[in-house]
């Protein structure tokens, strides 16, 4: 009489083909596991090793689980099924699951209106009833009568195709919006007439990196590259190029206007608000960019190369009066405004500092002929108002510390609409007078959540090498500092991008049930300027970790937390913190929870977009050097035998076509094999979904609830 597990087997080879023998076969090593979920001994599905051997400068380095970087073939979709079986037998056992989703789908259920902006004859706005996938992008004509027109929620079946860019032209009467389905990189592009919501044309397909910017009612720029037919770079991947499509012409006429000569990465055009220049961004990394331009007034005119080298960041921010405005850190690491004359752009001795550099990292805008100064202190907003000459003409009032958005509109608006937001205020949209600097709340959503009831506070810890750095912390009123708080410890260290104050529903029920929220500003991001940025890339990114690390020692010795009652969380680079702080301290946390991370440093170049990140990170080819430093942090390459780990649950998306799930499926595999406690080691992976935008509301309220579920459970709470 055979087992049940081997007659389960027995009937599946009576009754379907070989091609999915292998399938049946890792979906039946879990069926025990439900069985066992309950338990504290996981049973895994076997992950098959192969050998395969790289070589780096004469160090051979063993990738058995190689045959994971194949997203599309069987193999790895049996394996993708077999570990979701496993994930959600587990998950279904933690009794207050459903008590976080319904908690969740509460608060989520309010209605979110964007800032109105104008077009044409229209005001235009995005709005969700609450529960809906997509926001829905609304308008009223000038009597005000409302309609719906663009209604991603109709574009899919399962809600997973989502609005990425829309343009206008000028005057509002075309409309370019690009969608992404499945969450995916490429998009495609539909035209249509405004007025009627007729479509123009063809659909362009295949597009990626890419903006949508109008010349006159002619035609758009966008960018793109060669499609590639699998998970690896090949050279026409790695070049990036800059298409202008004409309308009323077929996809495949469309006139390569920038990427054959001069082979980047990432390229980027744009027409300045008056229509008289192209501008253009080329870069090889994500940090630092080349400037080209050309005047459109002119027929025929070439693209003139004005900063060559990727050692700065520029960006032209408006033309006017024949003069172009360029934020740049050229000499100004936290950034700066400077003007030049068109005639003598070339001419780096002609460009004048229109606003200087600060103290405080600037990111600038422009509404109703003015600039907006948005500068972060510590890691939270204050916006200045300037004419163009670099006159200031007042400090704009916030409601309080928090993170302010928006101050961008056209030349001859009158108001402007702005956001505000901090962890414990929802985002609240204010209307502003351009000339007064008076502002009036607009619109105020009207969530579940009472913020009196929390205190949110910043506080600065000192890191292993002596660096302050500033960490926000957030919990309810009365929370008593005695060790035992579930504590998430969130944060990105990373590509120049800064972590400022954001209100979320998922943080909203972690803190309404007793948890703490805290998000440091570790070195890598964008928070001070250039400098604090390059302290955690290629050789010194140990600083991001450490950073990271001192900021859970910071928890544990003031007592918000212990390492029992912690959990870090990180997403994408953000991944790569988890992963790489989780396998030198695995006796700092109690959870890990590292989301579509880059955790293959010594292949992470090879896949998609992932050479573009060697700014950041280096790459193994590059030096003895980096290859041994990545070599050092990788995750992947350092789950060492007989450690015993945080509980952990990897996320990733099946079909990421960003930070490939490769990275962490491999992982999840090491992971699985040797760890020595027992604690689980789970992959959740959501099927046809990319690496994180597009997703349905309902796959977000599922996903939080699930990491909030396996968090608290794995912690000891028994019921909340």
């Amino acid at each position: 009489m055979p087992t049940s597990a081997s007659f389960f087997i027995l009937q599946l080879i009576k009754t379907i083909d070989m091609k999915k023998l292998v399938s049946s076969i890792f979906i039946a090593s879990v069926i025990s596991q439900a069985v066992n979920a309950q338990t504290n001994q996981m049973n895994y599905p076997i992950t098959n090793k192969k050998e395969v051997i790289d070589v780096y400068f004469n160090t051979k380095i063993a990738d058995p689980y190689r045959w994971l970087e194949d997203d599309r073939s069987a193999e790895t979709a049996a394996w993708v099924t077999a570990q979701n079986n496993v994930t959600f037998a587990y998950l279904d056992q933690i009794p207050y699951r459903d008590q976080l989703k319904k908690q969740l789908t509460e608060k989520w259920n309010y209605e979110k209106i964007g800032a109105p902006f104008v077009e044409g004859d229209f005001t235009y706005y995005y709005k969700n009833d609450g529960l809906q996938n997509q926001s829905v992008l609304y308008r009223k004509n000038k009597s005000g009568k409302e309609e719906v027109f663009l209604d991603p929620n109709t574009f899919s079946k399962d809600g997973t195709t989502s609005l990425a860019d829309v343009s206008f032209t000028e005057d509002g009467s075309l409309v370019a919006y690009a969608i992404s389905e499945g969450g995916s990189d490429w998009r495609k592009i539909i035209v249509l007439n405004a007025k009627d919501k007729s479509v123009i044309g063809d659909t362009l397909v295949d597009v990626k990196f890419s903006g949508i910017s109008w010349y006159k009612n002619e035609g758009f720029y966008y960018s793109s590259y060669d499609k590639p037919t699998g998970s690896e770079l090949s050279a026409k991947t790695d070049e990036h190029k800059l298409y202008y499509h004409k309308l009323g012409t077929s996809q495949k006429d469309d006139q390569i206007v920038f990427g054959e000569k001069y082979k980047r990465r990432y390229v980027s055009g744009y027409v300045t608000n008056d229509q008289k220049y192209l501008v253009v961004t080329a870069a090889n990394a994500t940090s630092g960019n080349e400037l080209y331009i050309q005047d459109l007034t002119k027929a025929n005119s070439q693209i003139q190369t004005i900063v060559t080298g990727f050692d700065n960041d520029y960006s032209v921010i408006d033309s006017k009066d024949g003069k172009l405005y360029i934020e740049t850190n050229l000499n100004a690491p936290n950034k700066k405004l400077m003007a030049v004359k068109a005639a003598t752009l070339v001419n780096k001795s002609t460009w004048e500092d229109v606003i200087l550099e600060s103290d405080n990292v600037l990111d600038l805008s422009k509404a109703g002929g003015y600039f907006f100064a948005h500068y972060m202190k510590d890691a939270v907003s204050v916006v200045e108002q300037f004419d163009y000459s670099g006159k200031l003409i007042r400090k704009i009032q916030l409601p309080g510390l928090g993170t302010a958005s928006g101050f961008s509109d056209k030349k001859n608006a009158k108001d402007l609409y702005f956001s505000f937001t901090n962890y414990i205020t929802p985002g609240t949209i204010y209307k502003m007078n351009i000339a007064s600097g008076k502002s009036e709340i607009y619109q105020q959503p009207k969530v579940k959540f009472n913020p009196e009831d929390y205190e949110s506070k910043q506080v600065f810890y000192t890191s292993k090498d002596g660096t302050k750095v500033p960490m926000m912390i957030t919990y309810k009123k009365g929370t008593k500092l005695d060790g035992t708080n579930p504590t998430m410890l969130y944060a990105y260290g990373g590509f120049n991008i800064s972590l400022t104050p954001g209100f979320s529903i998922a943080n909203a029920v972690w803190l309404e049930n007793g948890g703490i929220y805290a998000v440091p500003n570790l070195r890598g991001g964008g928070e001070y300027g250039k400098k604090w940025h390059d302290a955690g890339t290629k050789l010194q990114k140990q600083n991001v970790f450490d950073d990271f690390i001192a900021a859970a020692e910071y928890l544990i010795k003031e007592k918000y937390t212990s390492s029992d009652k912690l959990a870090i969380r990180g997403g994408s680079n953000g991944g790569l913190l988890v992963g790489a702080t989780m396998t030198q301290r695995p006796d700092l946390m109690k959870v890990a929870l590292p989301a579509v991370g880059v955790l293959d440093m010594l292949r992470y170049h090879t896949f998609t977009a992932g050479a573009g990140w060697a700014y950041d990170y280096g790459t193994a080819e590059d030096s003895n050097e980096m290859f041994n430093y990545l070599k050092g942090y990788s995750p992947v390459h350092n789950v060492k035998e007989g450690v015993s780990y945080p509980a952990t649950m990897v996320t990733t998306g099946d079909h990421d076509d960003r930070v490939v799930p490769a990275h962490s499926f491999k992982f999840a595999a090491e992971l699985q094999e040797k760890n020595a406690g027992n604690n689980p080691m789970l992959i959740r992976i959501d099927v046809n979904a990319g690496h994180g935008a597009g997703k349905s509301v309902q796959q977000t309220i599922n996903e939080n609830a699930d990491i909030q579920a396996f968090t608290l459970w794995n912690m000891g709470v028994e019921k909340l």
